[in-house]
């Protein structure tokens, strides 16, 4: 358990480095046309992209090992916390004053963590049926579908949808990695490779991940970093949760049910409101 919650931990810390310097290169990048593929690749000629996708990249891999033994509603809440890195980035690097209510919410934030981390049960595996793999890759591709017409959107409209589509990817890949077969350990990834191949989960797992990319870039263009990832927040953090806890028998220690709740939304909520400091860029 404690090496899941590091990982969560070191995951939000990758994400809160790494959504700044996307967001400047976001925003210094010709403008997509709906949801154009093509902006990816426009953006990986930007050093500050570059990193913040290698950043993003070492965080999907901690989170993914994070959610393995932990609940879902534990690390998505953790992993929120994100946006109170970038304040304290903002803050430090970047000369933006916290002001007393971005202050509150640094607290609010760190009284949910706490809250959570105490709440999470022990290390457990889950099981899950083919069917309920296919389940999470259909509705990944339902996502990708409705992130059509969001596209189109403009403006803060165009933002915040786009941001909760992103929002739905990246909660859409937690969900796939908890369900991925077998073990990823190093040691263990190669004699399973052809069970992963086989998994929907596994095909789930990397389209959500490359919408949630495109989605979240395409958002940063469309109005301010606070438009984009309020909504993002909220989505990558209910849903898997929601999922976590009918679908995949996730749950807190005996006991601890309500401190779980209040700690979950206390963490989220704290999060959200320091969403201003995104646009740091």
């Amino acid at each position: 358990m404690v090496l899941g919650l590091l990982g969560a931990v070191g995951a939000a810390l990758c994400y809160g480095i790494g959504s700044v310097l996307q967001a400047v290169a976001a925003r210094g990048t010709e403008t997509a046309e709906g949801l154009d593929p093509q902006l990816l690749l426009r953006l990986v000629k930007n050093w500050r992209y570059v990193v913040g996708v290698g950043l993003d990249g070492l965080g999907f891999v901690l989170s993914v090992a994070a959610v393995r033994t932990l609940p879902l509603f534990v690390v998505q809440s953790i992993v929120a916390s994100f946006l109170a890195i970038t304040a304290v980035v903002g803050a430090v690097v970047l000369h933006m004053p916290l002001r007393r209510a971005d202050k509150i919410g640094l607290a609010v934030v760190m009284g949910g963590l706490v809250l959570v981390g105490l709440s999470a049960a022990e290390d457990r595996t889950v099981e899950t049926s083919r069917a309920e793999e296919w389940w999470v890759l259909g509705v990944t591709v339902a996502i990708a579908v409705l992130a059509v017409p969001m596209g189109r959107l403009s403006g803060a409209a165009g933002a915040a949808a786009l941001g909760a589509i992103a929002g739905l990817g990246f909660g859409a890949t937690s969900v796939a990695a908890r369900m991925l077969p077998g073990s990823l350990a190093p040691d263990r990834i190669g004699g399973q490779l052809g069970e992963l191949l086989r998994s929907p989960a596994t095909y789930a797992l990397v389209i959500a991940g490359a919408l949630a990319m495109l989605a979240y870039s395409t958002a940063l263009q469309r109005g301010t970093v606070t438009q984009a990832t309020a909504p993002l927040v909220v989505g990558e953090t209910v849903a898997p949760a929601l999922v976590g806890l009918l679908m995949l028998g996730d749950e807190p220690r005996p006991g601890w049910g309500g401190a779980a709740v209040a700690g979950f939304v206390l963490a989220v909520g704290g999060a959200v409101s320091l969403a201003r400091y995104g646009d740091a860029a």
